[in-house]
């Protein structure tokens, strides 16, 4: 058996009996590496050499957890979970539902701007998601749907908006290593390439809203005050603070180029203004740590995985030896590139880092078939972002996970994993085939 597809197979069936993520990826780690003939020791040298990829990502999470935790104090998002409490106890008869998909589509705003406006990425879920439990609870929204409309918003948009992060995916990563493959893209809209797939996206939303999900599922309100305050204190100079911090924070991000530097920058302001006091700020920043703790490990274990399954050199075999299947089926091709790209990136958890891996080996095959250059561009766009949605490692299921789990009533495999892998992977697979097939 291919070694990275055993390493993945023995990753996702872990993780779905419920052993721990950074435990999975290191059985499966070890499975690819002895798989793949680097020996137990070897195995081991190259995830420890691997690791260190994943620090500065896991510092960044780390430290954004802390800017989290000051802006909670501040009392900024109880704020507005206050007001949504108000709401949904006003309401009248019959309004549930709308309330319901008003609080959705709140989430998804912030999320789809998480990836371009305000391009913090997930570092906004522990800040606003925790304090609306309390409203999903009373309206009785099931938080399945919740992680699908958050991983939309993390992933569709750097699929097809050109902005932000999309920005990077589509024109410094996908365009680029495309290019450099041989493909002349001078002439590709990349909007239009990959406009099916993110449709395809749209299409799973939409069916994780308003059919899978849309029944009521009670949640204990209980465990949720105990890990989030029934009673909000916060004034209006506060919430300035807070505006301010957040403003900081993006401005210097920006700046330079630096999620960590603005993270400090914001935390710093809350420290001087006194929303967090001198005495308890070392405190706080633990707590934050704490909360985003899990991502980082997870995070840098899964760069140890990804180096290991590039050491094995079995991802060029895997691509091989679906090539050799293939001959001159086209329909065939498409599929099996892209269902090679959801494996990649199920193991590697990011979509970012699966691209310069499979455009060197699936351009030069798909121009030999005859596939033009925008198929070519979706089909590696897809193949790449193929298993962000689904994969227990990758910061798009992560991130939801670490919101709505506080009170530890949502699981990350079965509650976000499982449910974004359905609704978003198979008509990522089937939408991105017929984007292949047409362009």
């Amino acid at each position: 058996m291919n070694a990275v597809v055993a390493a993945v197979a023995v990753m996702l069936i872990l993780s779905l009996c419920r052993v721990h993520v950074v435990v999975a990826l290191i059985f499966g780690a070890l499975t690819g590496g002895l798989l793949g003939g680097l020996g137990l020791e070897a195995t081991l040298s190259t995830f420890q050499s691997g690791l260190g990829k994943g620090a500065n990502i896991a510092l960044s999470y780390a430290l954004l957890g802390a800017f989290a935790v000051a802006i909670a104090k501040s009392g900024l998002a109880h704020a507005l979970a206050d007001k949504g409490l108000r709401l949904v106890d006003s309401r009248r008869e019959g309004s549930g539902t709308v309330l319901k998909l008003m609080l959705l589509l709140v989430l998804l705003g912030v999320a789809i701007s998480s990836q371009n406006i305000l391009p913090i990425h997930i570092a906004f879920i522990p800040l606003l998601v925790p304090p609306l439990l309390f409203v999903m609870a009373r309206l009785q929204l099931d938080r399945r749907a919740v992680a699908c409309a958050l991983t939309f918003g993390l992933i569709t948009p750097y699929m097809f908006l050109p902005v932000g992060f999309g920005g990077i995916f589509l024109n410094d990563i996908l365009l680029a290593n495309v290019a450099e493959s041989g493909v002349v893209v001078d002439g590709v809209n990349v909007m239009h390439a990959m406009a099916l797939p993110a449709l395809g996206m749209l299409f799973g939303l939409l069916v994780a809203v308003f059919i899978s999900y849309r029944k009521p599922r009670a949640y204990d309100e209980q465990r949720i005050s105990e890990v989030e305050r029934t009673e909000s204190s916060y004034n209006p100079m506060s919430l300035l603070v807070a505006l301010a911090a957040v403003v900081a924070a993006f401005v210097i991000q920006l700046w330079l180029d630096s999620m960590i530097m603005g993270a400090l920058a914001g935390f710093v302001i809350f420290s001087v203004s006194g929303v967090v006091r001198w005495r308890e700020a070392d405190g706080v920043f633990t707590e934050g740590m704490k909360m985003m703790a899990m991502i980082g490990f997870i995070m840098i274990a899964a760069a140890g995985f990804a180096e290991v399954m590039r050491a094995t050199g079995a991802i060029g075999t895997l691509v091989d030896s679906s090539a050799a299947v293939i001959g001159d089926n086209r329909a065939l091709a498409a599929l099996l590139m892209l269902l090679v790209g959801l494996l990649i990136t199920m193991g590697i958890g990011s979509s970012f880092s699966t691209i310069p891996i499979i455009a060197a080996i699936y351009v030069p095959l798909a121009m030999q078939l005859g596939f033009s250059p925008a198929a070519i561009v979706a089909l590696v766009g897809t193949a790449a972002a193929l298993g962000d949605a689904g994969s227990p490692a990758s910061d798009s299921t992560l991130g939801p996970t670490a919101g709505l789990n506080v009170d530890g009533q949502h699981n990350h495999i079965w509650d976000t994993v499982v449910p974004t892998f359905i609704h978003y992977n198979l008509p990522l697979i089937i939408f991105g085939w017929i984007a292949v097939m047409v362009l």
